[in-house]
């Protein structure tokens, strides 16, 4: 792990920061980093408001597709909502859908199937829409490089509202509106709304001509946070809004699905860390193991106990989801030996049998064991598919387009891709990502980074801070939980490796000079063992948290990593 502490931030900045808000210099420091200057940028940022969200029609084209959705109400047109069978995706759908369902009748949902079909507007969708009597498709999380499909659905008199987040190739599709922030002819002031927060927009859209204002809009933000979560989009600016009030929902009121998700989860108040390991890999399951319907059934479900057995099924295809991932990391592994190519830039891995569903986590978890951009391929029809991870900093996306002449398709952005490609090209690829990566990943990225905002003393954390530290959430990229490096450490004497493989390690910690003892919980740091016990002092990087045990409260040093001193 390297270390690396932010820049110091200006101290006449946030000395006087810290005396408008009566916070630690510290608190007023992680505010500066944030780029939180003034009183007011504090109050706006520690207290969202729904006024903060900006005008809808700002966004290019947004005025042409709510004149189009308003001509199909009046002409009784079928309208088919399109998403993708990811989180976003399936939480976009279920969004426009139910909405929609308030105005008007004839609205239907359609994800593609991930083996049959695969990512995006496909062919097949569009043939539904034909045999149907769709005329209007509202395609979300996806479309922003549907050229041809846009194309081949327009030659049918099926028109496109195309509602994207993904940054758009060197033409954007023929259809009547595309809705995307990252057009760079659009000049929308946010830039990084998910696919369901682009769907957001387009129902405040639609709601304001008829008299609607965003409270009446509120019930629909358990699905946006659920989305910004899942899809890992910074949490600043709209999208801190949006996350901010959409948690409340899901704390207080949250739809018949996730209600039915999270009714025996026995924790009080859930966070976007929650949402993220709780409800997003269930939502996803069902994409990846059947079939994305069932997650829009799901989630536009209004019987609960109807609801309840939706989210049972659910269940069971999340736990059969982590075995063929665990199972699947395994044999990746293997092949990484047995093919030499441990000391490898790159890792790209392939077995026809793999798990479509899983290949995007398998690489995630490659990741864990060799830090480097992953491309894991199973075999995918008479294609190849693969899912891309990067690693902090490096943009795989970039890398893949310098691969394009090897690819059939890709799509997807800077940490995260899918592609497609024949497998006569599999080696000739493999080789040339190999090269680019080598070529063009710095030294320094090769090797897991943790970015520490400030050094701090053990006797700075009291409840009181620990509570203003809370309040920075929801937390995100770009706003992540705040990590902290303390020096002059010391385990007390208690320290052990826990855990049924004693991979774990669980420290009681106090520093040289104040005395004051806490306990820390190091997960996977077991070998670091023997660093606290040989009599010397450490020093430790970590967040702070709560431990509750037994009904009583404490506060808790998650540790991220441990030197010497």
């Amino acid at each position: 792990m390297r270390w690396k502490i932010k820049p110091e931030t200006d101290s006449l900045i946030t000395s006087n920061l810290s005396k408008e808000l009566g916070v630690d210099y510290t608190i007023a420091k992680l505010l500066v980093q944030r780029g939180i200057h003034t009183f007011n940028e504090a109050k706006a940022f520690f207290r969202p408001t729904l006024n903060n969200l900006h005008n809808p029609f700002l966004m290019k084209d947004m005025d042409k597709a709510v004149e189009r959705i308003e001509l199909a109400f009046a002409n009784n047109e079928n309208i088919l909502v399109y998403g993708d069978y990811d989180v976003d995706g399936t939480t976009s759908v279920s969004l426009m859908a139910s909405y929609l369902k308030t105005l008007y009748p004839n609205i239907a949902t359609y994800i593609p199937d991930r083996y049959a079909e695969g990512y995006g507007v496909s062919y097949q969708g569009i043939d539904f829409a034909e045999d149907n009597g769709f005329s209007l498709i509202i395609a979300l999380d996806c479309g922003i490089k549907a050229i041809d499909k846009v194309a081949y659905a327009k030659e049918k008199g099926i028109d496109f509202i195309i509602c994207d987040h993904h940054r758009p190739g060197n033409e954007i599709p023929d259809a009547i509106a595309v809705l995307d922030p990252k057009r760079s002819d659009c000049e929308y002031p946010y830039k990084e709304l998910c696919g369901c927060g682009v769907g957001f927009k387009l129902i405040q859209a639609i709601g304001s001509k008829r008299g609607e204002t965003i409270d009446d809009l509120i019930q629909y933000l358990d699905l946006v946070a659920t989305a910004i979560a899942a899809d890992i989009v910074p949490i600043t600016g709209e999208n801190r809004v949006l996350a901010y009030f959409g948690l409340q929902v899901i704390n207080t009121n949250p739809r018949t699905g996730i209600k039915a998700m999270i009714h025996q989860i026995d924790k009080k108040e859930l966070t976007i860390t929650d949402v993220v390991f709780i409800i997003a890999p269930r939502i996803n399951a069902a994409g990846r193991i059947k079939h994305g319907n069932y997650a829009v059934e799901l989630l536009t479900e209004i019987d609960f106990d109807t609801a309840v057995k939706f989210a049972s099924e659910i269940e069971k295809n999340n736990t059969e989801r982590k075995d063929l991932d665990k199972a699947i990391t395994i044999e990746a592994l293997q092949q990484i030996e047995e093919n030499n190519e441990t000391e490898n830039f790159s890792t790209v891995v392939y077995a026809e049998h793999w798990h479509k569903g899983v290949i995007g986590i398998v690489a995630s978890r490659l990741i864990e064991t060799y830090y480097r951009p992953t491309l894991v391929f199973t075999k995918s029809g008479d294609k190849l598919a693969a899912s891309a991870r990067s690693v902090k900093g490096f943009d795989v996306y970039e890398a893949l387009e310098q691969c394009a002449e090897f690819i059939e398709q890709f799509g997807g952005h800077k940490y995260a891709a899918g592609l497609t490609l024949t497998i006569e090209n599999y080696p000739k690829f493999k080789a040339k990502f190999e090269e680019v990566v080598k070529n063009t990943l710095p030294e320094e990225l090769r090797t897991p980074e943790i970015l520490i905002d400030t050094e701090i003393s053990l006797s700075e954390i009291t409840p009181k801070f620990f509570r203003i530290i809370n309040q920075l959430a929801p937390f995100g990229p770009q706003n992540l939980k705040p990590v902290f490096m303390a020096g002059g450490l010391r385990d007390n004497g208690y320290g052990k490796k826990v855990g049924a493989d004693q991979s774990h390690l669980k420290l009681c910690i106090l520093d040289g000079v104040h005395q004051q003892t806490f306990n820390a919980i190091g997960f996977s740091m077991g070998d670091k063992y023997e660093l606290t016990t040989n009599g010397n002092p450490f020093k430790a990087v970590f967040n702070v948290d709560e431990n509750h045990w037994n009904g009583n409260t404490s506060l808790q040093l998650m540790l991220k990593d441990l030197q010497e001193e």
